[in-house]
């Protein structure tokens, strides 16, 4: 009765807020001339909608996740928590703690004065190659919505939107801008629409993001039949619609199709083209109405409304970032093997190498990008972790085939001045990276007096030898080093790429002889030329630095022998900016450099060889079954060195699953990411991943959902009342541990229009030696749907299904059948 009472209580109290709410709306609205109203759908800037004094609405700040909140300064003299790559989260197959990084991202978003988070994105890894898969969660749309909906709960619990991306299809990097997916309404519906579903359903985001690409012949930027037919009109979506930066292109098309915000402004199809089609007649006023409420609720919900209660009134407690992207690290890391028990580490003598465990990548390339305060690498975990004498190092391998940004050892300031050499303001650059959009200046810099910035100060080696310098970006620039000037000309773009002067490539400009510990002056001067037809005003640019090169086949080799002579040795290995980020595409999933040529020689002089895998996506193990063990750890975030110290050390225990298919490119089943005559045909249907793996009979590396602890279990029972699922299951093992159970529905009487199986519930579950433990999963009436094209609808599939419960899609431990 009580609780009754309270949930009544509760409900009420949430109608009134949202009345109160719509009420400040319309008010708001009504109080815009059509100057106003189509002005406010247009970016004022790189990050934020105009504010409008007038109706009490401040000027909304937008920023791009989904590891860390950027805010609207793309420098690391800002720095901002690093968690671990979403393929990482997706891993540990926990939407809690999802929820629970989503708190803390808000929290940070809170802290920079950001109200909307540029996330999470839940596109689905079609192909291995697409590149930018480290940003997106799984390769299975169940799991990925249901990560997503943990990540947006806790996003907004804190009282901040997200908007989720990128809507919809957009599932690789080629032509992104210009390519048109062709997908049937069936595939839309049950693969790359359904995580949005999701998480409109349990979720309720207050954003979306349209892709830059186009759907069936329409952009989706104007996609009136998904967005508000199905988005709005079927799902209920009731956020706003932003662009992604520069997708819109027509106004008429855009305001039609549904697309709320055209960002970036100033310059953009809404504003004075939006208010000039209204009253050309082309667009009806109402519709720019529509778009405007859209926006203003969104204002309300932050808190960004005079006269609207904000949707969060209390804010949740305070979250420790560095502690919780140390538990995420190591609840994502997924050990694929681990013969005669080589993890935990045993007492003894460790030999570590590969240049990733000592320059760690941390998070992925592109726009995603953000700035730690500090970074924990593999050596200092380990060397924090392991007894005082016990550790040694060796380079062994390097990935990286480019110049790095300027970091360690340098200390550099960004002296800006005007086209008479007068100073106008300063700026710190610890990572040798300038990169100001818009009116994001240093103060006393205006763009019309800005004519040249120096990146200035010192550069202090830790190895002696010829050390190599470069620029990253486009334009005129004079290099110096310890007196000398080595550049002075002009850098060219080598091809039209839009976003080359952000993810380019740097260029070696020099060869300079330096000796450890002394300290030389180095200079980067950029003369600042920005054409005036610019949408948005950028000037960025970077330092690079690469240390001494010596011979690899001399690093393999002092590798292997420092192996030899310990009791276990630790490969880390891992991809580089060049293999994953935005903007392109990969062509194959080889491991960067020498590194297999290094795995291999150390397993050959220690069988005990653990080899840590530091890649967001997949890549091939060519040498997997010549090694003790292997422990992939995606992109691990700030404190991934801590979280892998506390993993090989048996301090805890690996937590991740499998949230993608391993295996290598010549098997996988899907690899087509490049359009053929500007169009990319999804002639797979509805099956990617593990389930065109299945179908085309092929064995991966490592399936879909698998993961070893350091203890063993027993599935004892499986129960099914309705479509209520209950397993038991007993820890075998002699320690505490965690499980994930996996539930699949497989057909059967085999459809060859379907999928042989596919997940439909899990649940985590912890329990002691020799505990038993038992979860029970309520499955999804959609799990046991199809989209029928031909209805235009859902159809419940009736019939006899057997229940799968196990470990991953292949290691299915107890079976039950379920008549629907």
């Amino acid at each position: 009765m009580t609780e009754t009472a309270a949930t009544g209580t509760e409900a009420h109290g949430e109608a009134h807020a949202e009345a109160e709410t719509e009420a400040a709306v319309e008010a708001a609205l009504g109080g815009l001339d059509l100057d106003a109203k189509a002005r406010l759908l247009g970016g004022r800037d790189m990050w934020t909608l105009p504010a409008l004094p007038e109706i009490g609405l401040d000027s909304l700040v937008m920023s791009d996740g989904p590891i860390g909140v950027r805010g609207t300064r793309w420098t690391a003299a800002d720095p901002s928590v690093a968690l671990p790559s979403p393929t990482a989260l997706a891993a540990a197959w926990d939407p809690e703690l999802a929820r629970r990084a989503g708190v803390l991202l808000a929290q940070e978003a809170r802290r920079k004065g950001v109200h909307v988070l540029l996330a999470p994105t839940v596109n689905l890894h079609r192909s291995p190659l697409g590149g930018r898969h480290f940003e997106a969660y799984s390769e299975d749309p169940y799991l990925t919505g249901r990560i997503g909906a943990g990540y947006v709960t806790g996003v907004q619990s804190g009282g901040v939107a997200t908007t989720v991306k990128h809507f919809a299809a957009n599932d690789a990097e080629t032509d992104r801008f210009t390519v048109n997916n062709v997908v049937s309404d069936r595939v839309l519906r049950e693969l790359y629409l359904a995580p949005f579903e999701a998480i409109v359903a349990e979720a309720r985001p207050w954003g979306i993001m349209t892709a830059y690409n186009t759907v069936n012949g329409v952009r989706m930027t104007e996609h009136h039949h998904l967005v508000n037919e199905i988005a709005r009109g079927e799902w209920g979506f009731d956020g706003f619609n932003v662009s992604d930066w520069t997708a819109a292109r027509s106004t008429t098309g855009a305001i039609e199709g549904g697309l709320d915000a055209a960002m970036p402004g100033p310059r953009s199809v809404y504003g004075e083209a939006l208010a000039r089609a209204v009253r050309d007649g082309r667009v009806a006023e109402a519709t720019v109405d529509a778009a405007v409420r859209n926006v203003l609720r969104l204002a309300a919900r932050v808190g960004a409304l005079r006269g609207a209660p904000p949707a969060v009134p209390c804010l949740p407690a305070p979250v420790d970032g560095a502690a919780l992207a140390r538990e995420i690290a190591r609840r994502s890391f997924v050990l694929v093997r681990n013969e005669n028990g080589a993890l935990p580490l045993k007492a003894g003598t460790v030999a570590l190498t590969g240049a990733a465990a000592r320059d760690a990548r941390v998070l992925g390339g592109g726009s995603a990008t953000v700035f730690p305060d500090h970074v924990v690498s593999p050596l200092d975990g380990l060397t924090a972790a392991l007894p005082e004498g016990t550790l040694t190092y060796t380079v062994g391998a390097d990935p990286n085939t480019e110049l790095a940004v300027a970091g360690r050892g340098f200390t550099l300031r960004a002296v800006c001045r005007d086209a008479d050499g007068r100073t106008l303001g300063t700026a710190d650059a610890p990572s040798g990276h300038v990169q100001w959009m818009g009116d994001d200046l240093p103060d006393g810099v205006t763009h019309d007096t800005l004519h040249t910035v120096d990146l200035t100060g010192t550069f202090t080696p830790r190895e002696s030898g010829t050390h190599t310098f470069g620029i990253k970006g486009l334009g005129a620039f004079t290099l110096t080093v310890d007196g000398t000037t080595y550049f002075d000309d002009v850098q060219r773009p080598v091809k039209d790429d839009p976003f080359l002067s952000f993810f380019g490539a740097p260029e070696p400009r020099a060869e300079v002889e330096l000796t450890a510990g002394r300290p030389v002056e180095v200079s980067l001067r950029h003369t600042v030329a920005l054409p005036d037809d610019m949408p948005l005003k950028v000037v960025t640019f970077a330092l690079c630095h690469a240390e001494p090169v010596r011979d690899p086949d001399e690093l393999i080799a002092e590798a292997a022998r420092a192996a030899g002579a310990a009791d276990t040795a630790v490969v880390v290995v891992a991809t580089t900016e060049r293999v994953e980020s935005e903007g392109f595409d990969r062509t194959d999933l080889r491991l960067p450099g020498r590194q297999d040529d290094l795995v291999r020689a150390v397993a050959a002089a220690n069988p005990n060889t653990v080899v840590v895998v530091n890649a967001g996506s997949p890549v091939e193990l060519p040498w997997r079954d010549e090694v003790a063990a292997v422990l992939l750890t995606w992109f691990p975030g700030q404190e991934g060195g801590a979280a892998l110290a506390d993993v090989l050390t048996g301090a805890h225990e690996p937590g991740g699953r499998l949230p993608t298919t391993w295996g290598a490119l010549a098997d996988a089943p899907v690899t087509q990411v490049v359009p053929e005559d500007g169009e990319l045909h999804y002639t797979e249907g509805v099956f990617i991943g593990y389930r065109a793996w299945e179908r085309a009979g092929r064995t991966p590396a490592y399936p879909f959902g698998h993961g070893l602890g350091y203890t063993d279990w027993t599935y004892e029972s499986l129960q099914v009342t309705g479509t209520t699922v209950k397993v038991r299951l007993r820890n075998t093992g002699d320690r505490h541990g965690r499980e994930v159970v996996q539930l699949y529905l497989a057909p059967a009487a085999p459809d060859p229009a379907r999928p042989a199986r596919w997940l439909a519930g899990f649940a985590g579950v912890e329990a002691a030696p020799g505990e038993r433990a038992e979860v029970t999963v309520t499955l999804p009436r959609r799990a046991f749907e199809v989209w029928d094209e031909a209805a235009g609808a859902w159809s419940f599939v009736k019939g006899s299904y057997e229940l799968q419960a196990g470990r991953s899609i292949t290691d299915r431990r107890i079976t039950a059948p379920i008549t629907v």
